[in-house]
């Protein structure tokens, strides 16, 4: 993402590209909710963790592909209730048998930024569990390399 993207004062999105290239909106329900009535961290993650692994393989072309890693996790502000929140992914590097990608998060409604990482990576596995190329050194934005089985 751009610095542009973010206001650094209020942490607000502006109507600029974000610069991410795989986007996914949430609907925040009473289920969503920690004790304060705001949205729970876990279930932000878990929803990050399972976009990130869809674009993962559909980026390696391999439907098993796992999370290595996730970098620093910075909350910066919450949604409640009946907000719409929007996850934003960019594949920014592939390694032989990795992909590492960075995500950001923003309520839609009060268009503040939600949750940051820098880094999320992913690796492609075999059969028998270890890593496996993947066989692409590019990041493909005008088609998906949908795994077979």
């Amino acid at each position: 993402m751009s610095d542009s993207a973010i206001h650094p004062q209020t942490q607000q999105f502006s109507v600029l590209d974000d610069g991410m290239n795989f986007h996914t909106r949430k609907w925040v329900k009473p289920e969503d909710l920690n004790a304060n009535g705001t949205l729970f961290g876990g279930a932000l993650l878990r929803w990050v963790d399972e976009e990130a692994a869809i674009y993962a393989i559909l980026q390696m072309g391999n439907h098993r592909a796992v999370t290595k890693m996730m970098s620093e996790i910075n909350f910066v502000a919450s949604a409640v209730q009946g907000d719409m929140i929007e996850m934003g992914l960019k594949a920014i590097h592939f390694g032989r048998t990795s992909m590492t990608m960075r995500a950001v998060v923003r309520n839609m409604i009060t268009r503040k930024v939600i949750l940051s990482i820098d880094k999320i990576v992913f690796v492609s596995l075999g059969e028998d569990g270890t890593p496996q190329p993947h066989g692409y050194t590019d990041i493909s934005y005008n088609r998906d390399r949908l795994p077979t089985r």
